[in-house]
């Protein structure tokens, strides 16, 4: 069944920058669909008028059969830049639990759920610390942490790993994988990491330059569990992401047999 659906989306910028043009995708609940292309074509753009953080010009995105006019209730986003969405004087623990109030949850509820969104990144023991006292990967889990404890139906994810180093990028690849497993949800990835895009999606969707559109569409067909070694050595893996590669460098894909 297809959850959210994005029709004919363009955007334009007041400087005249047309970021999206005829942008039409669909994706059904519980998918996990990778969004990639060139630097500047519409990947974030995209994930702000879906979030409805951003009114396209043109076009018209729908969740579970509504028009999306503003921030949906039961959405939620991750961000690159996690040690800008947390509050540095705040405890880990609350920081889970802040958007929990939106759901009203009561005081106590909202550190229940929180310390166990907290276990199910691996982070149960940190609850108490403040963001400024954990490393950037550690960080970066409790933004995704407090994603899962608000219970989303659709995670955005905007670049969320592109700050860390190569070796936390693969666990917090494998935690995404993990966490989407045990919860169902729905996930839009957008990541300029064409390795990453394979190896965690279902679906890899490539936009064209700017204006962003649909290029190609692309299904990943490798077998679960994933491991980080085992399954970029696969040839289906090396294939799919040379192709992904060519798409997004502009140059012709490869012939399937």
């Amino acid at each position: 069944m297809v959850m959210l659906e994005v029709r004919e989306l363009g955007h334009a910028y007041p400087d005249g920058h047309v970021a999206l043009h005829d942008l039409s995708l669909k994706v059904a609940g519980g998918e996990l669909v990778s969004i990639v292309g060139p630097s500047g074509c519409g990947k974030s753009t995209l994930l702000r008028c879906v979030a409805g953080l951003l009114r396209p010009v043109r076009g018209q995105v729908v969740l579970d059969g509504a028009p999306i006019v503003g921030v949906p209730d039961n959405l939620a986003v991750v961000f690159q830049d996690y040690s800008r969405s947390l509050y540095p004087w705040l405890s880990v623990r609350d920081n889970v639990a802040l958007p929990l109030r939106r759901r009203g949850m009561g005081r106590a509820e909202r550190r229940t759920v929180a310390v166990e969104a907290l276990e199910s990144v691996g982070l149960a023991s940190a609850a108490g610390k403040h963001p400024w006292q954990l490393s950037g990967g550690m960080q970066q889990r409790v933004a995704i942490a407090r994603a899962l404890a608000y219970r989303p139906a659709l995670l955005l994810m905007d670049e969320p790993f592109g700050s860390v180093d190569a070796q936390t990028r693969e666990d917090l690849e494998d935690l995404l994988l993990r966490v989407r497993g045990g919860s169902g949800m729905t996930i839009l990835l957008v990541t300029h990491d064409i390795d990453e895009s394979v190896y965690v999606g279902d679906r890899v969707v490539v936009l064209s330059a700017a204006p962003g559109s649909v290029k190609a569409d692309l299904p990943v067909e490798l077998p679960a569990p994933r491991e980080q070694i085992a399954t970029r050595e696969l040839p289906a893996f090396v294939r799919l992401r040379a192709e992904v590669g060519r798409l997004v460098r502009g140059q012709q894909t490869a012939q399937h047999p």
